[in-house]
């Protein structure tokens, strides 16, 4: 069943400290309308320009996810993207003052429990999905890292991670479905290692970390020296590594919290597709990089697609506008030269005509023996005549009238037509016909594949 977009019922406020930058940041989070999205406005810039969230902007992935258009920039707004994603929640106007999304306490929780506070509404408009249909990959090999997505009826993902670690291990976390997120992965927080900090802190990086928003990892033994010069750091009075390897500044959540929120940053930043998948998400060491290269792929695939021709939909149970004895009523073709079965749709603009192709065609006796091919004029002359139904449904005698070729131009095969296939004409006219003249463009799928397209002018004459 097709669902209906979602924005939030009121909105709300959060603030607290950006991760890296240390700037104190307010985040007014606002209902939107139906095909918004998600878009950060800058409100202490002049003018307050928009920032769409969506991987086009994508500008830097070190340590979090940064989006920039022009001189305007955005940090670390993965975990806020992953609340309203996994929340499903498809439209928000996110109204920021400062540089970058605040950290909170290191999770989505916060947002996800802001968002249960301020409800959700449905809307009028449909959740325009993008559908999986073949598997996308990008890997990393040297660093082991592969992020990949393949067809299914649903989202889900499945999360592995390895940083030959003694302390994490391997860590594997999954989620199949958004009424999990909530409760399994929206609380898991981010993580460090130990020996990462000095080197973090030294490229002015986590100025906003705290002692309440990370897990901090230790691989070795840390001396007095280290935790001395640690806790000062965090401006804590007593530091101790725990017995399983974290620090004493908070308990684990989950026993594989890291592996969650490894998770929880690939939603947050697929959510920069601009648009719900379906389809099974695979990720191996996964980071904001492997996971926003993924989202630009995925968002090129859907530029692609719409400008792309589509297959036409339509039921195939249903009853046919023209079966069989009313094409041979409309067009004077006769077996084996009648090549249009049915058709299934038809306007004053447009025409969806359909042939099934078996081992019987008489063609394939010679074009090949061995190997069947549908031969390309055919498949042409088969777009021609579905083409004619519609040029000649604009008379009231049709059968008095027919249709000759003038010109084809634009002529592409792109696979082969052969046994066992079903072909879908779907033909368009690219002007209104005038003294008879009708001008048309036309696809040709079997499937969801396009194997032919062409643009075709004929001329309706009267022969009887």
């Amino acid at each position: 069943m097709t669902k209906k977009q979602t924005t939030l019922k009121n909105s709300f406020t959060l603030e607290g400290a950006g991760l890296h930058t240390g700037t104190v940041c307010k985040v007014c989070v606002q209902p939107a309308p139906e095909n918004y999205g998600y878009k950060f406005v800058l409100m202490d810039i002049e003018g307050q320009p928009e920032l769409p969230a969506l991987a086009d902007f994508v500008t830097n992935t070190e340590r979090g996810t940064t989006l920039q258009r022009g001189e305007n920039k955005m940090m670390t707004m993965e975990h806020l993207l992953a609340a309203l994603y996994g929340m499903q929640v498809d439209n928000a106007r996110i109204e920021i003052t400062g540089p970058e999304v605040p950290i909170l306490d290191g999770s989505s929780l916060p947002w996800v429990t802001a968002i249960n506070k301020a409800g959700i509404e449905e809307q009028s408009a449909n959740i325009e999905y993008y559908y999986v249909n073949e598997t996308i990959e990008y890997t990393v090999p040297e660093k082991g890292i592969e992020i990949r997505i393949e067809p299914a009826d649903e989202f889900s993902i499945d999360v592995m991670i390895d940083y030959n670690s003694k302390v994490l291990g391997n860590q594997y976390a999954r989620l199949t479905s958004f009424e999990k997120f909530e409760t399994e992965i929206a609380p898991c927080r981010t993580f460090v290692f130990l020996h990462e900090l000095e080197m973090l802190h030294k490229n002015n990086l986590i100025k906003g970390g705290d002692w309440d928003n990370a897990i901090v990892i230790v691989e070795h033994a840390v001396s007095n020296d280290q935790i001395q010069h640690l806790a000062s750091l965090f401006n804590k009075p007593v530091i101790e590594v725990k017995p399983e390897g974290i620090l004493n500044n908070l308990e684990l959540r989950f026993h594989n919290e890291p592996a969650r929120h490894k998770l929880l940053d690939v939603i947050g930043d697929l959510a920069l597709v601009g648009r719900q998948i379906k389809g099974k998400v695979t990720a191996v060491c996964p980071g904001h990089m492997s996971n926003t290269a993924m989202a630009k792929i995925v968002r090129k695939k859907i530029k692609d697609l719409k400008n792309s021709p589509q297959p036409p939909k339509f039921d195939p149970l249903k009853e046919p506008i023209y079966d069989i004895n009313r094409i041979k009523q409309t067009l004077p073709h006769r077996p084996p030269f009648l090549l249009v079965d049915k058709i299934v749709d038809i306007s004053d603009t447009h025409v969806v005509g359909v042939k099934n192709i078996t081992m019987n065609e008489p063609f394939f006796v010679g074009h090949f023996p061995d190997e069947p091919v549908m031969p390309g004029v055919l498949q042409i002359e088969a777009m021609a005549q579905a083409g004619g139904i519609l040029a000649l449904s604009t008379v009231p005698d049709p059968e008095t009238y027919t249709t000759y070729f003038l010109k084809i131009d634009g002529v592409k095969f792109k696979k082969k037509v052969v046994p066992g296939d079903t072909l879908v004409f779907h033909l368009v006219l690219d002007e209104p016909i005038r003294r008879g003249i009708v001008v048309m463009t036309g696809h040709a799928f079997v499937g969801n594949t396009l194997v032919m397209e062409a643009h075709m002018t004929a001329q309706i004459v009267k022969v009887k």
